[in-house]
């Protein structure tokens, strides 16, 4: 899924924070005992996540597709110390497995974990948040842009992952789900209430600064 060689990519983890014991331990169990392990954000992009957390002091931040947690752990480094996450998840089979790995952080209470629809659970929320994560079911990144868009502070930020598709954007010929993820991007570049880059960080996130 990384645009980058094994090479470069090794080399860039060697100048970056290091991976703290736990989720070292999320992504090797995350690797043998789950169905797409290749959804975990991992160590790169975790600390991509991490330092953009940390340069906005969150408060309020919403994650939106929780997976084994790994993702969640990192954007919470960065709340204030009466901050809180969200996290929205539908996948009821992983729900120990995430419990156990955010008791074990030093984030457990501030982290809020809701299991079902996002579109559903995301309207039972009465918060504005600084900063979202969007990283669920692709064909509905723009529903969950419009859905948290007003809900998102002015100067806030809203990271989606995944917008290069392993490459697969720049085809002439798409299939269904690239086709969803150039519409996406397509939306976001013709929005001017947002300030917006895509970062070439594993699969490509947008980061998304709301005017």
């Amino acid at each position: 899924m990384s645009l980058i060689n094994d090479d470069l990519q090794q080399l860039l983890l060697s100048y970056c924070e290091p991976e703290s014991e736990l989720l070292q331990k999320i992504d090797r169990e995350t690797n043998l005992k789950v169905l797409m392990p290749r959804m975990l954000s991992g160590h790169y992009q975790g600390r991509v996540l991490s330092m953009l957390s940390k340069m906005i002091s969150p408060q309020r931040v919403l994650e939106i597709g929780t997976f084994t947690g790994y993702a969640t752990i990192c954007l919470a480094e960065g709340l204030t110390e009466n901050g809180l996450l969200y996290t929205l998840d539908i996948n009821e089979e992983l729900e120990e497995m995430v419990r156990n790995n955010f008791a074990e952080s030093d984030y457990n209470k501030q982290i809020r974990y809701i299991l079902g629809d996002a579109s559903q659970t995301l309207q039972s929320l009465d918060e504005t948040f600084d900063l979202v994560f969007i990283d669920a079911d692709k064909k509905n990144n723009g529903t969950y842009y419009d859905m948290v868009f007003d809900r998102v502070r002015k100067g806030g930020l809203i990271i989606v992952d995944n917008v290069l598709w392993s490459g697969k954007v720049l085809n002439n010929s798409q299939d269904k789900d690239t086709r969803n993820i150039t519409t996406f991007n397509d939306k976001i570049a013709a929005d001017d209430r947002v300030e917006k880059l895509i970062l070439p960080v594993r699969d490509g996130i947008f980061i998304i600064r709301k005017k």
